[in-house]
C-alpha cells in the first residue's frame, strides 16, 4: 500500500520491519506502528499521510483517505502498484541470496577488492574498443601521403624530392559510459559501483558516471580526486536521492535531452547497472533505451538479479528492452562487472 502512494520502501526495510515487529513481540499494536515508523521511515512531511495508510490497513478506517486520492494517483504515476508482483517476484528470490550475502560480508577480504580494482585501472585504458579518429599522426610507412609537409620539406630543400612524408589516422579508444541507479533496492551495490566508477574514471582517458533514483546526477568531477575516499565523499554530497524510489525512464530520457549528456554517450560503450524493475508504466524506459541503443557503440545492462542461476528477464518492462541491448550480464558482483569491462573490445554474444 505504501508502494501504491509513492512512499519509497526498499527490500532491506521490509526485512527490518519484519525484524523489528518479531522482536518486539508484538505485544500490542502500538509495537505495529512504532516498528513500521522506525524502519519504513516515512518523510516527516508525510507522516500523516503514513498514519492514515497504517490505519486503513490494519483497522479498516478508509474515511481518512478520500480527500488525497486524486492527488496521491498524479504524484505516483510513475511509481503505480501495475507492477507489484514483480516486486514480490524480486522478494521471493531475496531469501537464498541474502542469506549468501550476509555470510560473504562478514568474510569480505576488502584488500583483495581493491587488488582487482588496481588492476582493473591498470588495464582498463587498453582493454577499451577503438575507433578510427578523424585526426592523424605521423607514420613512418603505411599511411597516406602527407602532401602539406611533403611540399615544404620540398621546398625547403630547393626542389630535391626527399622520402615521401606520410600520415594514418589515429586510433583511439571509446568513451566509457556508466549510468549507476542508486535506488532503495540497489542500496546493497551501490557502494561497489561507486568504487568501480572510481576506477574507470582513473583507469580511462574518457569516462563518465552518471547516477539516478528520482533525479539525474553527474559525479565525473568528483570521481577525479584520486584518493578514492575523498572521491566518493565528495560524490555522496553531490547526490540527493540516496535510497529513495527509481524513475528509469524520465531520468534516461532527462539524459538525453541535454546536448552535452547525451554526446556522451554517442558512440561510447554505455553500461546500466541496475535491476531495472520499472514502477508503472515502461514506455518512457523503452524509448530511452531505443534513443541509447542508436547514440551508443554498445548498449549493456548489468543487472544483480542476474546473479541468481535461476533469473530470466520476465518482467514486461526487460522484455521490452531485450531488442535494444547488447548485453545483459550479472552485475551481482565487482569481478564479473570487471571481468565484463575488460571484454568489451571483444563482440557482443549473440
Amino acid at each position: 500500500m505504501l508502494r501504491r502512494y509513492g512512499f519509497a520502501v526498499a527490500p532491506e526495510q521490509i526485512s527490518g520491519f519484519m525484524q523489528a515487529v518479531t522482536l518486539l513481540g508484538p505485544r500490542s499494536m502500538s509495537d505495529v506502528r512504532e516498528a513500521a515508523l522506525a524502519t519504513l521511515a516515512p518523510p516527516p512531511d508525510r507522516r500523516d499521510e503514513f498514519e492514515v495508510h497504517f490505519q486503513s490497513h490494519f483497522y479498516g478506517n478508509t474515511s481518512a483517505m478520500v480527500e488525497g486520492e486524486a492527488d496521491e494517483e498524479t504524484r505516483i504515476r510513475d511509481d503505480g502498484g501495475a507492477e507489484d508482483e514483480q516486486v514480490v517476484a524480486e522478494q521471493s528470490q531475496e531469501g537464498g541470496e541474502l542469506s549468501s550475502a550476509l555470510e560473504q560480508l562478514s568474510t569480505r577480504d576488502f584488500q583483495r577488492d581493491d587488488d582487482r580494482l588496481t588492476a582493473f585501472r591498470r588495464k582498463l585504458s587498453f582493454a577499451l574498443p577503438t575507433r578510427r579518429s578523424f585526426r592523424t599522426v605521423r607514420t613512418p610507412s603505411r599511411g597516406k601521403l602527407d602532401l602539406r609537409r611533403s611540399l615544404r620539406e620540398i621546398v625547403s630543400a630547393d626542389g630535391d624530392v626527399p622520402s615521401p612524408l606520410l600520415r594514418r589516422r589515429q586510433t583511439v579508444p571509446r568513451k566509457l559510459l556508466l549510468l549507476i541507479d542508486v535506488s532503495g533496492s540497489m542500496k546493497r551495490h551501490t557502494a561497489d559501483y561507486l568504487k568501480l566508477a572510481h576506477a574507470a574514471v582513473q583507469g580511462a582517458d574518457r569516462a563518465e558516471i552518471f547516477t539516478f533514483g528520482t533525479r539525474l546526477t553527474r559525479i565525473t568531477s568528483a570521481l577525479r580526486i584520486r584518493d578514492r575516499d575523498q572521491a566518493l565523499a565528495r560524490a555522496a554530497a553531490q547526490v540527493d536521492d540516496w535510497d529513495g524510489g527509481t524513475r528509469m525512464g524520465p531520468t534516461l530520457l532527462a539524459f538525453l535531452s541535454v546536448p552535452r549528456f547525451s554526446s556522451f554517450a554517442r558512440g561510447a560503450a554505455v553500461i546500466i547497472l541496475s535491476d531495472a524493475l520499472e514502477r508503472g508504466d515502461h514506455a518512457e524506459l523503452q524509448t530511452a533505451m531505443r534513443r541509447l541503443s542508436a547514440r551508443a557503440f554498445r548498449l549493456s545492462l548489468a543487472t544483480p538479479l542476474a546473479g541468481d542461476p535461476r533469473f530470466r528477464p520476465a518482467t514486461a518492462a526487460l522484455r521490452a528492452i531485450l531488442p535494444d541491448l547488447d548485453d545483459l550480464i550479472d552485475g551481482s558482483s565487482l569481478t564479473s562487472l570487471t571481468d565484463f569491462i575488460l571484454s568489451l573490445a571483444r563482440p557482443a554474444p549473440t
